[in-house]
């Protein structure tokens, strides 16, 4: 059954003395806000962050061929060569890992205006990819649909619009979908507008500015050849790409004659290394945060400690009454715990109430500004950081009240009549 009578007691020997009670509160409060308000922040800027790259899968791999470096089998070194399109079924049917992949084949036309549509014209890049594309850099599909096999399997003259290119081509609002546009002097069939989730990724040309084609028709309508530069692939989630990264390499060299040590004729590079990085940045941020807020708090803490010494020896006659009148250890140190767990849980309380509330408002704030290149997005803490720092405050309140509550139940009746 709750004691009333006991919490009674407990609040009117806290608000005895209300100056110093507050003043000794502020602590614990300023230490709990201040950790709210830098985990929030520190979590709204690596929203921000992970925000620019949402579009690219981390687990994702880049491969690009150059000119070999060393002579192997015959062949002098600077031999130019090039991948084609069974060597991505091979990779397929040798790695079962391997999510998706794609080649991508890219044009810069020396023109000005290489797209054109009615009396309009711009200059944009020109991207062939896969329908696996899409998987290993995402993008938002704004109207129509996007590359799908049959275009490829037919070499269909359709192809995509870039957000950028779209806005350039079509007066506003216009629905391009079926339109023929002119890209690099062929015409093709638009089927779709796509966009990126953030401009800040460039993979051969930001997908905003290109004129997407199926792989297979760019080939065949600008005379490209059965050749591939470049192709980015996905793995699942099981296998991190670094795994698996030089086995592509070496499996690809020995289809295609290059020396195994050779690493100038085939380069590669993944992502997963650089999201690992971002992840071990914001890990140490965040331990850096804790590490100042549970300080500032333990600074508090040891204010409430301070101020309990002092109220149990300005409590020395009444504590030495109660043991005379045969009060025990555990009552004392019952009553004591119970003060200071009592006065760090309501500074810890408004302290991470008001610190919510604070960055809820600024959460507010930045979401009626939004931005796809905002830097700072959603601050807010964790359901489960929230929790921990309950425990933390409620357990600093009984670690703050041990010294005092110790020395308390050394006081002895007759030492309370001396101190009289």
């Amino acid at each position: 059954m709750f004691d009333f009578d006991g919490l009674k007691e407990i609040w009117q020997t806290i608000t005895r003395n209300k100056t110093r009670s507050l003043l000794t509160a502020f602590g614990v409060f300023w230490g709990i806000f201040l950790l709210v308000v830098l985990s929030s922040t520190g979590n709204g800027f690596e929203n921000g962050l992970m925000k620019q790259v949402e579009g690219v899968t981390p687990n994702t791999g880049f491969f690009f061929v150059n000119q070999t470096s060393e002579p192997y089998k015959g062949y002098q070194k600077g031999r130019a060569w090039t991948m084609q399109l069974a060597d991505m079924e091979a990779i397929k049917e040798a790695f079962p890992c391997v999510k998706a992949i794609s080649p991508e084949a890219s044009l810069w036309s020396s023109e000005d205006k290489n797209v054109v549509y009615s009396s309009r014209s711009g200059s944009f890049s020109v991207k062939g990819v896969m329908p696996e594309y899409n998987d290993i850099q995402r993008s938002k599909i704004l109207k129509g649909r996007y590359i799908n096999d049959t275009d490829i399997a037919a070499n269909r003259k359709v192809c995509l619009l870039g957000k950028k290119v779209y806005e350039t081509m079509f007066e506003k609002g216009e629905d391009p979908l079926g339109k023929m546009v002119k890209v690099n002097g062929i015409y093709f069939q638009v089927v779709g507008v796509v966009r990126s989730y953030t401009e800040d990724v460039n993979i051969n040309g930001t997908i905003d500015e290109s004129v997407i084609l199926p792989f297979t028709t760019m080939q065949q309508v600008y005379a490209l050849g059965d050749k591939i530069y470049f192709f980015a692939m996905v793995a699942d989630d099981d296998t991190p790409i670094s795994e698996i990264e030089e086995d592509i390499k070496h499996f690809i060299k020995e289809r295609h004659d290059i020396a195994p040590t050779d690493d100038d004729a085939f380069n590669s590079f993944n992502l997963s290394e650089i999201f690992k990085a971002f992840k071990g940045l914001f890990f140490g941020i965040h331990i850096l945060i804790w590490i100042v807020g549970l300080g500032t708090l333990m600074s508090g803490i040891i204010g409430v400690s301070n101020i309990m010494l002092v109220t149990v020896k300005e409590r020395t006659r009444e504590i030495g009454v109660r043991r005379a009148l045969g009060a025990k250890p555990k009552n004392i140190i019952s009553q004591v715990l119970s003060e200071s767990l009592l006065l760090t849980t309501l500074a810890g309380l408004v302290g991470l109430c008001i610190g919510v509330g604070v960055m809820a408002i600024v959460a507010m704030i930045t979401s009626n500004m939004p931005s796809d290149n905002a830097m700072f997005q959603d601050p807010n803490i964790g359901f489960g950081a929230a929790v921990a720092a309950t425990v933390i405050v409620i357990i600093s309140g009984l670690l703050a009240g041990v010294l005092p509550a110790w020395r308390a139940i050394q006081i002895k009746a007759i030492d309370a009549i001396r101190e009289e």
